[in-house]
């Protein structure tokens, strides 16, 4: 056998040579006994970086709306602010922001149950700083939400 097929090729990557050798990964979230597609399956990386990006927004304009008094500097300290309640009520409480609502998202448990509140709000801290949300494993959560026990779904 060739190294490179053994290794894969740069544009392949060591996961489709690992495939090719018969190594089967299932889909994302078959580990965490949820559906392929469809309702219930983990929800796909396009539309919750759209969903962050809508609460965003959002979180922008009452910022900059309600407690900045138009200074726009502030408006994105306050931002943060009102990114964590906004978050830690509604994941709290329905199970999902409003950017997720819109697309058809919810924060579940891995059990399938509604997240606790210690769990809403290290998510929510976590997905503050940036860095975890970008973590992926191979069911596609971020670090943010395998630490929660959480998983993104569609509804």
């Amino acid at each position: 056998m060739d190294n490179r097929q053994v290794i894969g090729s740069w544009l392949s990557g060591p996961r489709a040579a690992a495939e090719d050798m018969g190594v089967d990964f299932g889909y994302r979230g078959k580990r965490l006994g949820l559906p392929e597609q469809g309702p219930g399956s983990v929800a796909r990386v396009g539309r919750r970086f759209a969903a962050v990006f809508i609460d965003w927004a959002l979180c922008m304009v009452i910022a900059y709306g309600l407690l900045a008094r138009g200074d726009q500097q502030a408006a994105g300290n306050w931002a943060l602010g009102v990114f964590l309640v906004l978050s830690a009520l509604t994941v709290g409480t329905i199970g999902s922001t409003p950017g997720k609502r819109i697309l058809g998202l919810r924060v579940l448990a891995e059990n399938g149950e509604r997240l606790g509140a210690g769990r809403v709000i290290t998510r929510t801290v976590l997905l503050l700083l940036v860095i975890p949300a970008l973590v992926w494993d191979r069911d596609g959560r971020g670090l943010h939400d395998r630490l929660a026990r959480a998983v993104q779904v569609r509804i």
